[in-house]
């Protein structure tokens, strides 16, 4: 298993994929899927992907989901198996995701497991955006197959590798993407009164965003407003006329979320009229939180070896709109090692295949023991 876990992640590797764009991956696990002797379906409404349903004859079905697509990241990894496609790489490890989902496939096949539900496996295209899951839930595939839980996993560098990871409720955040564009009147320096100056009004929304973290929000509802881009400005004599501001908010609640679009737009309003400039601003919801079901992560906990975290990540993962159609856990896969500690997203991130053997292992115990 081993062996042809680690053939399957370096094939698809070094054939990285964008969002809807994954053709060649998706023929590639196809063709694997038909060789163990699986019917692979399109996904609806998608034209990337696919899946498979397997009928044991029970009423009830749980689903397992993989994502397929990767970034676009330049690898840097001096390997055998380095990405075939410049500028594009799985550098959040949707490539070890996927074999490890091919793993279970090929164990359900060939390695007399008798499973106690009927099992979906969803190959999903658009995780890292503009979210596969949302169009799948919304095409109604759960609600055919009966689906009443789903699970999926991600690889954590964070984590001790091979160590199986998790919580009850919230894991990872809601996330938006915050763009603004600040509009003023442009004059030399010499003249600043004949000008509104977007870089100052910039400044002041930047202390304003935090204040409503700090005294507008309570302490007990973690949240992160963070601008990681600024750009304005013409000369180093002239007031700004212009002026964009890029970032991000990341909550455990969509009531929090909500609330703080709503306080930065008040700020906004505000700085408007102090100023006489124009603001455009926009921050809508990605992916809302993934909110784990106490009840499975009980009933994982109890047929495998689960570490149960203190606290969340504030990461995002579009797994949370299946989540919010079924219940559902999403669990970490560690990989950090003294030879892999790379972070996720970026260009050096690798790790060894013998971690997915985890993660197969739980995928059978869980079709098997779920009832």
């Amino acid at each position: 298993m081993l062996e042809q876990l680690q053939k399957w992640r370096r094939d698809l590797h070094q054939i990285p994929e964008l969002g809807l764009e994954e053709n060649q991956t998706t023929e590639y696990l196809k063709n694997e899927l038909i060789k163990m002797g699986y019917d692979p379906k399109p996904l609806p409404q998608l034209k990337t992907g696919c899946y498979v349903y397997l009928d044991y004859g029970f009423e009830k079905c749980v689903a397992f989901r993989t994502d397929i697509d990767a970034l676009p990241i330049c690898e840097a990894n001096d390997i055998a198996f380095k990405s075939g496609h410049e500028g594009i790489m799985h550098a959040c490890g949707h490539d070890g995701h996927m074999a490890a989902m091919l793993g279970f496939a090929y164990a359900l096949k060939h390695d007399n497991i008798q499973p106690q539900v009927n099992i979906l496996l969803i190959f999903e295209p658009a995780e890292e955006g503009p979210g596969g899951a949302k169009i799948i839930v919304e095409s109604g595939l759960l609600k055919e197959m009966n689906v009443e839980a789903i699970f999926g996993i991600h690889l954590m560098p964070t984590i001790e590798e091979g160590v199986l990871a998790t919580k009850k409720d919230g894991l990872m955040a809601e996330c938006g993407e915050i763009d603004i564009h600040i509009t003023g009147r442009d004059a030399h320096a010499g003249l600043p009164q004949n000008g509104i100056d977007s870089l100052l009004v910039a400044a002041h929304l930047l202390e304003g965003y935090q204040q409503i973290l700090t005294r507008m929000k309570s302490p007990f509802d973690p949240a992160i407003i963070n601008i990681g881009q600024i750009h304005g400005g013409t000369a180093r004599n002239s007031v700004a006329k212009e002026c964009e501001m890029h970032g991000t908010m990341r909550t455990y609640s969509e009531d929090v979320f909500n609330f703080l679009v709503k306080k930065m737009e008040d700020f906004n309003k505000g700085a408007e009229i102090s100023y006489g400039c124009k603001i455009d601003f926009s921050c809508p919801p990605l992916y809302p939180p993934v909110l784990n079901d106490e009840k499975l992560v009980k009933f994982l906990s109890e047929i495998d070896d689960i570490v149960l975290l203190d606290e969340p990540l504030m990461l995002a993962e579009d797994f949370s709109f299946y989540q919010k159609a079924v219940p559902g856990v999403f669990v970490f896969v560690g990989t950090k090692s003294e030879k892999y500690q790379s972070g996720l997203h970026t260009d050096h991130f690798n790790f060894d295949e013998k971690v997915l053997k985890r993660a197969v292992e739980m995928y059978i115990k869980i079709a098997c023991q779920y009832k």
